[in-house]
């Protein structure tokens, strides 16, 4: 694996995973993924300012640069990006909007936090020239605006969705759980038993009572948002949308955390 400093340094047409850092399992299947798709893998490191709150929130990220190292280079990455932040935002570049569905949800909670990821994402796939790049399904709304932003930009870029990774016992793997003290991690499991007992609800109105039902009832968890959606456009979903998808959010200690999951409800499991 080469360490690359300056994006001169990537060849056109590669698999592109964008991250933060603080790399973990759920990174590591992104690695492997772009690397069946390409044997010229590049993963970027950029902690980017733009999508932070507060910069409290931006100090507190997680960095761990030597892990971050080693599990890039095992799971196929050929080139490792770490950029500058001149690079990134050189003098004058326009910062993007996400439109109407970065405003909503997560978008409501984090003012400017899409605002601050299309901007950046736009500029990497300038950079980096992708012929394909890989975003995980835990960060569904991300997801459905990269999604929109290359439709929008007309670039010529295939988005690969790949499944959120889960520990054993359910919990989403995320760069925040390392801030998790071990009675917030058993009590972060909260979201991922609502979005379970959603799942097996035999139609939609028990599935919207059930998740808000079991994701207001783990004490130290503050919900901020519990709703089943269309993932075409997050408005709430009903009985005739075709592709339906629960979503939640809510805090823990001060740590923010979210997790989705598809409803296939009254389908034959």
């Amino acid at each position: 694996m080469k360490i690359v400093t300056s994006s001169t340094e990537l060849a056109d047409g590669c698999a592109f995973v964008p991250t933060m850092g603080a790399l973990h399992a759920g990174h590591v299947s992104l690695f492997e993924l772009a690397r069946k798709k390409s044997d010229f893998v590049v993963a970027s490191i950029f902690v980017n300012p733009l999508q932070f709150e507060d910069q409290e929130e931006l100090t507190k990220y997680p960095r761990t640069p030597e892990r971050d190292i080693e599990l890039a280079e095992s799971s196929g990455v050929t080139h490792l990006w770490l950029p500058t932040y001149e690079e990134i935002y050189p003098a004058g570049f326009p910062k993007r909007s996400a439109g109407k569905l970065g405003e909503i949800f997560e978008g409501a909670s984090r003012a400017g936090h899409f605002d601050g990821v299309v901007t950046v994402v736009a500029r990497l796939f300038e950079l980096v020239r992708p012929k394909i790049s890989i975003f995980g399904e835990k960060d569904f709304q991300q997801l459905s605006l990269i999604r929109n932003l290359v439709t929008d930009l007309n670039l010529d870029i295939e988005i690969a969705a790949a499944p959120t990774i889960r520990e054993a016992d359910g919990l989403a793997m995320s760069s925040r759980n390392v801030r998790l003290d071990q009675n917030s991690r058993d009590q972060a499991l909260v979201l991922y038993r609502a979005l379970s007992a959603a799942a097996i609800a035999p139609d939609l109105m028990s599935a919207q009572s059930a998740l808000q039902e079991v994701a207001k009832s783990q004490t130290g968890f503050t919900l901020d948002y519990a709703e089943i959606v269309d993932e075409k456009d997050f408005s709430k979903a009903t009985y005739e949308t075709q592709n339906k998808r629960a979503i939640i959010a809510g805090w823990l200690n001060g740590v923010r955390l979210i997790d989705n999951m598809e409803m296939k409800l009254g389908a034959t499991r």
